[in-house]
């Protein structure tokens, strides 16, 4: 159990991690044109939930399969190219990438609309639709039996909410909410990375500092870093976009999912 108060910056460390990921998600997020490419070469898959909803989700397989399973859950705008992309990339780096759809097909392309759609998420239906997604990814021939969550703001919240509901072998939040009692935490049966910023006003260090105490409390294996950035840090598209911060906090992404799910 871990804790990083900021992110080292060394360059001989950098390079380590970088080695381990191999092409940095934050190259590919901050290039339109290799974002839409990705986006379009993913497959979208679709089930019926136990209440009879139908859901869909972007796929991406990578070249050797069975692999590891990542489902990626969006950040307040939906599921847009950029996470879209995400999911490629993590095929790149050897999973199977998952990326559902918690808006029924709905993006947002300005503040209002996000804060709007996310508001409209009922609790009970996104925990179906991702315990759904979860079993459809532990019965997927091309995954190896191992599943991990990850997801960014939003999206970071419900990656920490869908393990809850759904025992999985990993959790990787990006600056999500964490306001979970032990007593909730308890039900996690892998371990968890944490990623957040210093500077986030919204999942504030205050909140960080409450889940750290209270996943020691209920004695579960995570690893939390804390970078000299924002809320958003890891988005290349919106103005709190820290470069050096997303690519370390992807390497180690990347890192740890290989440790998990191997």
């Amino acid at each position: 159990m871990t804790e990083h108060k900021a992110a080292l910056r060394s360059p001989a460390r950098r390079d380590v991690l970088t080695g381990i990921a191999g092409v940095s998600l934050a190259t590919l997020l901050a290039d339109p044109i290799r974002v839409a490419q990705a986006a379009a070469g993913l497959e979208t898959v679709t089930v019926k939930t136990p209440s009879g909803r139908s859901v869909s989700a972007a796929l991406a397989l990578p070249a050797q399969i069975p692999a590891g399973g990542v489902m990626i859950v969006h950040e307040w705008w939906g599921l847009n190219d950029q996470i879209k992309a995400v999911a490629s990339e993590l095929a790149a780096n050897g999973f199977v990438g998952l990326a559902i759809d918690l808006y029924d097909g709905k993006v947002a392309n300005d503040p209002d609309g996000a804060k709007a759609l996310m508001g409209g998420v009922k609790d009970a239906d996104a925990t179906e639709t991702v315990t759904t997604w979860l079993d459809h990814l532990y019965a997927m021939k091309e995954v190896n039996g191992k599943v991990a969550t990850l997801g960014f703001c939003f999206g970071g919240g419900w990656s920490l909410n869908a393990s809850i509901a759904h025992p999985v072998d990993a959790t990787v939040i990006y600056y999500g909410r964490v306001d979970k009692p032990a007593a909730e935490l308890r039900k996690l049966k892998g371990p968890v990375l944490g990623q957040f910023g210093n500077q986030d006003t919204f999942i504030n260090p205050a909140m960080v500092d409450a889940f750290g105490g209270n996943m020691k409390e209920a004695n579960k294996p995570h690893d939390i870093y804390r970078y000299d950035a924002d809320h958003a840090f890891a988005n290349p598209t919106g103005q709190n976009y820290d470069k050096e911060d997303a690519r370390l906090a992807w390497d180690r992404t990347i890192a740890f999912l290989k440790a998990n799910l191997a």
